[in-house]
Parts: structure tokens; sequence; C-alpha cells
């Protein structure tokens, strides 16, 4: 028998065990219930992500529609035309009717992007399509040669002059971008409609005086016609009405090449029947220049080149002579700043506003002791640029060494004279070019230019180094009674320095664009100091105006007033009375005086 004392040791021992059992019946029920409500946020997590990731069932349908086109505008028929999700599935697929349009319809709202295939062509993708009722996208499709020009164009600086007729064989601003789908093919990452196809004219009839190898009196007809984003043309032909044989022309031809950069070529013929020299009468110029850039990344770009050059002098020996001028230059472009290396072997003789005339991309000519020659040299530039939207600061230093540098004069010297004999001579002008000594230098120029208030510019500008100059005549000479050689032998380099300030805008209300520049140099100059120079202003006092005159708003018909003043004021002037009583006036750059009318379509 158990004792009290055990009887309610084991009655205690039982009401503990009671209890520890209830306490794990609690635990489990509670361990089972978190369970569950974990499990039903998760099913409830998993139920709001696919509601939310997938388009509303009660909302209208969409629909999307628009025209495949190809490069050049013209509707592809036939091309397919497919829908897709975010992830490049394919939902829909139609064909293009006879007029390029396709039409997909019963689109649930949502995001997409479609895609457009046909033969020969590569696919065109556009992202990112929010649709929500009747949505129009146009697709444009271009070949792996069309699109293969993906990277950026340099930007045209804020401070350049606006000139849409100073050809510059600029490249393409808009170009689509190439990526690879996930499924494989190369596609247009972005529609590039791009522009139109352009094609522009202009007929222009002016008069002119003091300008070597004019008869004072031309009409220019200029074509420029770009059929697509890569490729450019130009046509140039100038002739003056009032001679048998005298014609300019030059054709300019610009292929984009994709990521090898692009391809540029000019050809330019001047046929001049009034420049004789020693005894041969008419001259004949013909050059072809092609170069070719090459942009690596967006920050490096390598130009590189060539022109050759032919002159033929209209003898019964016809003498002829050829020569090949390289031209190179590599630039680095680095936020803000930039820095280049250019060489070079010749610098165009055309100055003035009509850079797309013959004369821009031909050599000048001059001749010693009756001998026809061609200036050129040897340039090498090392250079700095830093451009803000406003302002741009620009220094560099260069070595020069130049041959056959042409030194103008003026002169009404008959054409079977002794001294005519020596020097290439313009009959109609009365100019001549005569070639100054060889020489070398080193130097800097530098240049300051800033966007002033109503779309008006101001540069300033400086450049040192050796010229040839006209100081006095050889020892032992009579100082007003000489003959032509020995004004000519005493030509010689001396160091000088040049100071420029130029302004330019266009005036509201009136749309005239207007250029005012005067750069000092000494007197005594013939020659310009820096002759290899890009965008050098003309010596002393010019004055450039266009005025356009549009008939009605938006039509393409316009003309346009021109009026060129060069050296105003007739400074630099230094003449020399001949022993034969002619009188020679050298100077860098003759008062000219050049006026026309424009008709642009």
């Amino acid at each position: 028998m158990y004792s009290a004392q055990q009887a309610y040791q084991t009655q205690d021992s039982g009401a503990r065990a009671g209890s520890i059992w209830k306490q794990i019946a609690r635990d489990a029920a509670n361990s089972s219930t978190t369970v569950m409500t974990r499990r039903l946020h998760l099913v409830v997590l998993a139920l709001l992500i696919a509601f939310s990731s997938a388009p509303l069932h009660g909302a209208a349908p969409g629909s999307i529609s628009g025209v495949v086109r190809d490069s050049t505008g013209v509707p592809q028929i036939g091309a397919q035309v497919q829908l897709l999700r975010s992830d490049l599935t394919v939902i829909a697929s139609v064909y293009t009717d006879a007029r390029g349009r396709y039409l997909i319809s019963s689109i649930l709202p949502g995001r997409y992007a479609v895609k457009a295939t046909g033969a020969w062509f590569l696919p065109a993708l556009r992202e990112n399509l929010r649709i929500r009722s009747a949505t129009v996208v146009n697709l444009t499709l271009n070949t792996l040669y069309e699109v293969m020009q993906w990277l950026p164009a340099e930007p045209r600086a804020s401070s350049a002059p606006n000139d849409d007729w100073a050809w510059t064989l600029r490249s393409a601003a808009n170009r689509p971008l190439l990526r690879w789908l996930e499924d494989g093919p190369l596609a247009v990452a972005s529609d590039s409609s791009g522009k139109h196809r352009r094609l522009k004219a202009r007929l222009m009839a002016s008069g002119q005086q003091g300008a070597f190898g004019e008869s004072g009196e031309r009409i220019s007809a200029e074509v420029e016609d770009t059929p697509s984003e890569s490729r450019e043309l130009l046509a140039h032909v100038d002739f003056a009405p009032g001679t048998d044989a005298r014609l300019e022309f030059m054709l300019g031809f610009r292929q984009d090449l994709g990521m090898a950069g692009s391809v540029q070529s000019v050809a330019a013929v001047a046929l001049h029947p009034e420049l004789n020299v020693a005894g041969a009468e008419g001259l004949d110029q013909v050059a072809v220049r092609t170069w070719e850039t090459i942009h690596l990344g967006d920050e490096v770009e390598v130009e590189a080149g060539s022109e050759e050059a032919l002159t033929r002098l209209d003898t019964p020996s016809p003498e002829t002579q050829t020569t090949i001028l390289p031209f190179a230059s590599v630039g680095w472009h680095g936020g803000n700043s930039a820095i280049g290396y250019r060489f070079s072997t010749f610098q165009p003789s055309a100055s003035g506003s009509e850079k797309t005339a013959a004369q821009s991309w031909l050599p000048a000519l001059s001749a010693r002791n009756g001998a026809l020659l061609i200036e050129h040299g040897s340039h090498q530039e090392l250079g700095w640029e830093r451009r803000t939207d406003r302002s741009s600061v620009a220094v560099l230093v260069y070595g020069d060494k130049l041959d056959n540098p042409a030194v103008e004069a003026m002169s009404h010297l008959p054409a079977g004279d002794s001294a005519a004999a020596i020097v290439l001579l313009d009959s109609n002008s009365g100019l001549l070019h005569a070639a100054g000594p060889d020489f070398s230098t080193v130097g800097a120029v530098a240049s300051f230019e800033h966007s002033l208030p109503g779309g008006n510019h101001l540069r300033l500008g400086y450049a040192d180094g050796d010229t040839v100059v006209l100081s006095s005549l050889p020892a032992g000479s009579p100082p007003a009674a000489a003959t032509l050689r020995q004004v000519l032998a005493g030509l010689h380099p001396r160091r000088t320095q040049t100071y420029t300030i130029s302004l330019s805008g266009t005036l509201d209300g009136t749309g005239t664009r207007w250029q005012a520049s005067y750069r000092w140099q000494p007197a005594d100059t013939v020659t310009p100091v820096a002759p290899f120079a890009l965008d050098a202003a003309a010596p002393y006092l010019n004055l450039h105006l266009r005025q356009p005159i549009h008939l009605r708003p938006g039509s393409p018909l316009s003309f346009e007033l021109l009026l060129d003043l060069r050296n105003l004021l007739a400074e630099g002037y230094r003449p020399y009375l001949l022993s034969d009583g002619s009188l020679v006036i050298f100077a860098q750059d003759q008062r000219g005086f050049s006026a026309g009318l424009a008709f642009n379509f």
C-alpha cells in the first residue's frame, strides 16, 4: 500500500506530465498556424506578381499599324511585320500590302516591340512601344551597306557660320544603331527614316573686278544632290559669257563607309585662255583630290589623302607639269578639348565666300623667268582647342617649308612685252603672278571666338611667322626706274606678325547675313603669314553680304543678293615704276568688288 506522501507525489507527477503534453499541443498548433500563414503569403504574392505582369483582360483591345519603307522612302510590298513581347518572343505576324501598309489588331494594352523584315534588308526593330488603342508605327528597312554608319558625326560648332551652300562634305547626322537580337540576327535597333532625297540647285550671275583668272563677268550653276544619308553629290560650273573658252567646273562625291569612316573625291578643271606666260596663250588645270576619313570610336578621327594636279600650257609644243600633293591629319576629342596634328603639302588658291568653285580645289600657279611653277610645300602643325557653348580658344604651332610662293601684282603689261614673258599674266584683269623665293619658317597661330547676343559672332586672331616681303629694290638699282626682274629680285622672307578681328551674324527681320573683318599686317608683306592656316581672314578691310528674298513662306524658290568687297581701303600696295614706263603694284590682296544675284531652287 502506498502511503499518503507517495500518493501525493504520484498525483503531482501526473499533473506535471499533463501540463507538459498540453504545452506541446499548443506549440504544435501555433507552429502549424505559422506555416500555413507563410504559405498563404507566398501564394498571394505569386498571384499579385502574375496579375501585375499580365495585361488587364477587362481593358479594350488596341491595334498597331503603319508603313514599311526603304531608306529612299519607297514602300515595301510583302515585308513581314511581327509583334513581340518584351522578351522578343513573337505574338503575331502579318505582311505589308501593295502600299507597304500593315495592321495588327486585337492587342491587349501593354508594352511591346515591333520588328519588320524584308528580302535584301536588315530587320528594323522598335522597342518599348506602349500600345493602348490605335497606335501608328512606321518602319524603315536598310541594307547592310547603308546601315553601317553608326558612329556619331562630329558636332557642328555653335559659333560656326550658317551657310547652306558652303559645302563641307559633311557626314550624315542621323544614323541607325546596330545590335544583335537574342534569337541571332543583326537588326537596326531604332527607326531611322532619315531625310528624304534632297535636290538643290542654284543659278548665279555676277560681275567682279580684281580677281586673278577672271574676265569680270561670270555665270555659275550649282547642283547639290543627296540621294541617301550615306551619299552626297555636288556639281559646280562657272563660265564667263564674254570669252570663247574660259570655263571652270568641279564635281564632288562623298560616300559613307560605316565603321570605316567615309571616302570623298573632288575633281576640278579650269580652262583659262586669257592666262599666258613666255609666249604661250592659254593654260589648263586639272586636279583630282581623294581622301578617306576614319573614325576610331567617338574620340579619334584620322584623315589621309592626296591630290594629283596637272597643268598644261597651250604652245606648239605643250608644256605639261604634274605633281602629287599628299596630306593627312589626326585629331583627338575629349570633352570640350581637342588635340590635333596635320600634315599638308599645298593650300588651295581660291579665297572668298564661294568655296564650291573649282579654284577652291586647285593649287596656286606662278612663274619664274618664264617657267610655269606650282606652289607647294611641306606643312606640319600641332594644335589644341577648347570649346564651350559660347566660346572657343585655339592655339597651334607649325613648321613650313614653302616652294614657289605666288606673289600677285597689278600691271597692264602687253602680252608680248619682255616683262610679261617672265611672269604668269592674266590679260583680262591685268593681274600677274610671280614666284617668290623658297623659304622655311616656324611660327604660331592663335584664335578666340565668342558668341554675341542676337546670333552674332566675334573672332580674334593672331599669327606669327616668316612671309615674303618687298621692302626695297636691290642695292645699286634706281628707285623709280627698274626692270621687272630687278623688282622681283627684291623679294625676300622676313619675320612678321598679323592681327585679325572679325564680326559676323544675321540681322533680325531681314535675314541679312553679313561678315566684316580686318586683318592688320605690315604694308610690305606680299604673301600671307601662316599660309596653310584654315579659315584665315583676307588681309585688311573686307565686307561680305548675303540678302535672301523669299517669294512666299515655305517656297523652295528664293533669291539672294550677293555683295563681296575685298581690301576696301586698298591697303598694302607696293607701287613700282618700271623702266619702260609701266606701273606695277604689288599687294597680297588687290582691292576687289563682286556682286550678283543667285536663284535657289
